[in-house]
């Protein structure tokens, strides 16, 4: 895990004493709300429908259990015991009030946490697989990537002030769990056919929102040495190109399906081409120090399997349910990565309480070498547990209503705050999500269903993701009734698709019942074997829209 140096130490100690000094002014009427918003948005403060928000970086996702436990310290202190988990895998508190907020970055500034970059139109929080370093596909752990780019882009001067927002992500695996196609700048680690060196494919122009769209290939073999480089590259014809008269037109990817991925492709080789590339590129020797900081734990030596987890399985039908559903396959032999669920049937998606993040910060310590991670699916993962562990764990998260065995099912729900608390939604999305989890709650039904993608997003913007869900859900304002749409056949792995509209927009207690029957169609044609997404690529959208308008129409 990175360690501040010097240097960062100083950058975020200065930047909370500036900003105290701002939100004094605010207070005291010297800086108008105006004046004053775009300094709070530079440190991350929102301002919501009833109160201020503030979001955390969580850089990669990759937290220590001290950092939680300060976070979990914040929750309790200075909002309402809890705090949200977001798709980019950073932390929201959605009650802060702002006369407390310069105290808050100090506490975090204590623990090497801040919130800079989290908002603006600037290069927001680098996210990565949240197996990084794990994972038994993965070709090179991408942390060191991601946090070299944190570092280079961390208020760049060039970069400060870009059209748009700007995200970007990495992935070291041939499965992508980290969405990097959804991304303005995707990074995937691969080896060269001929060489088998390891470098970068690089996508440019995914994103989702408004106009979503799938992140195209500019470069199939980027030399690792030449990334930062490149990434200026990219960044310049877009601060230079992108679009600054229409904030709806303003992301890359407009950019690049507007120029055409060849002319875009043209243009980014030619400025890569003048730029002097040693005086952008990380020294090696930076590169081997960051990297340091992602060396693996002290793992004992232990065989494959555990005779205790074996034991414990065979006596007890939920635990064994977990064990399945929960846990990730580990390069480590005798080791194994937890997913703490989130998504207790009718609770928050993403919500965790201070209780609960002081448990999961003492299950690290006790078990997974003080080490956690956030997922973008708004769960979090202890990284690195011994099987026979994994019992023990189990019964503790058990205790405290965080042993869900639903990872990758119907009820691991990814959804935004939505309307109940956010100034941009126009429909509710957590009592969707709450709804759907309740309709199937059932161990068997979920077993019987399989892996199965729901998000949803409250408004357009889409920070629930709900157009690459297997099912994407879509709330929307209309003559003033809440309506969401329901779309199909969406996908953020290597598979990266858009979902397809079903029909018409449907009122909110119509949401379940349209679940409910498109999982039914489901059922009624797989093969076996075949998993939801899989079924409908076979199937088309023809079977469910025509089940999805027999729903309307009887209502």
């Amino acid at each position: 895990m990175y360690r501040y140096d010097e240097f960062d130490e100083r950058f975020v100690r200065e930047r909370v004493a500036q900003f105290s000094d701002q939100v004094a002014r605010r207070l005291d009427g010297s800086l108008t709300e105006d004046e004053f918003k775009p300094l709070r948005l530079k440190n991350g403060v929102y301002l919501q429908l009833h109160a201020y928000m503030l979001r955390i970086a969580i850089p990669y996702g990759t937290l220590s259990s001290r950092q939680l436990r300060q976070l979990a310290l914040i929750g309790e202190r200075f909002d309402r015991g809890y705090g949200h988990f977001t798709t980019r895998t950073n932390l929201q508190f959605n009650w802060p009030k702002l006369r407390d907020v310069p105290e808050i970055l100090g506490l975090l500034a204590d623990v090497e946490m801040h919130c800079i970059q989290t908002s603006g139109n600037c290069i927001r929080n680098v996210t990565a697989d949240h197996f990084a370093g794990i994972a038994r596909d993965e070709i090179e752990d991408p942390r060191p990537t991601a946090e070299l780019i944190r570092q280079w882009s961390s208020q760049h001067p060039e970069f400060s002030y870009l059209p748009r927002k700007f995200k970007i992500a990495v992935t070291g695996a041939e499965q992508d769990r980290a969405v990097i196609k959804a991304h303005d700048i995707g990074l995937r680690i691969r080896r060269h056919p001929d060489t088998h060196e390891t470098c970068y494919e690089v996508s440019v122009g995914g994103g989702l929102g408004r106009t979503p769209m799938i992140g195209k290939v500019v470069r199939d073999y980027l030399p690792k040495a030449d990334l930062l480089a490149y990434l200026e590259a990219i960044m310049r014809v877009y601060n230079l190109e992108g679009r600054r008269d229409n904030k709806y037109k303003a992301r890359v990817k407009i950019l690049v399906h507007e120029t055409g991925l060849a002319e875009f492709t043209r243009r980014v080789e030619a400025e890569f081409a003048e730029l002097d590339g040693p005086s952008i590129n990380a020294d090696p020797e930076e590169v081997a120090r960051i990297a340091a900081y992602f060396a693996p734990p002290a793992y004992r030596a232990l065989p494959e399997k555990s005779a205790a987890l074996e034991t414990a399985r065979a006596g007890n039908p939920d635990f064994a349910r977990w064990v399945e559903v929960n846990t990730t396959a580990h390069k480590q032999p005798g080791y194994t990565a937890v997913t703490v669920s989130l998504k207790s049937v009718g609770e928050a998606p993403g919500d965790a309480t201070s209780e609960q993040m002081r448990l999961v910060a003492d299950l690290a310590d006790d078990f997974s070498f003080s080490e956690i991670r956030v997922t973008h699916a708004q769960n979090l993962v202890l990284p690195h547990v011994k099987l026979s562990d994994l019992f023990a764990i189990w019964r503790r998260l058990g205790e405290a209503g965080l042993a869900s065995a639903n990872i990758g099912l119907i009820t691991d729900i990814i959804a935004c705050p939505g309307l109940d608390y956010c100034a941009l939604a126009t429909a509710r999305s957590i009592p969707i999500a709450q709804a759907i989890a309740r309709r199937f709650a059932e161990d068997a039904k979920q077993k019987e269903i399989g892996e199965l993608n729901i998000k949803i997003s409250g408004c357009i913007n889409a920070c629930g993701h709900h157009h690459v869900g297997h099912i994407g859900i879509l709330g929307l304002e209309k003559r003033g009734i809440e309506s969401y749409q329901i779309t199909l056949g969406g996908d953020a792995t290597q598979d990266a698709a858009i979902g397809e509209i079903l029909g018409p927009g449907l009122a909110a207690e119509e949401v379940p019942d349209a679940i409910e029957r498109i999982v039914e169609v489901y059922l009624e044609h797989r093969r076996a074997g075949e998993s939801f997404i899989e079924n409908v690529r076979r199937l088309g959208l023809a079977p469910f829209k025509a089940a999805f308008l027999e729903l309307d129409r009887a209502a």
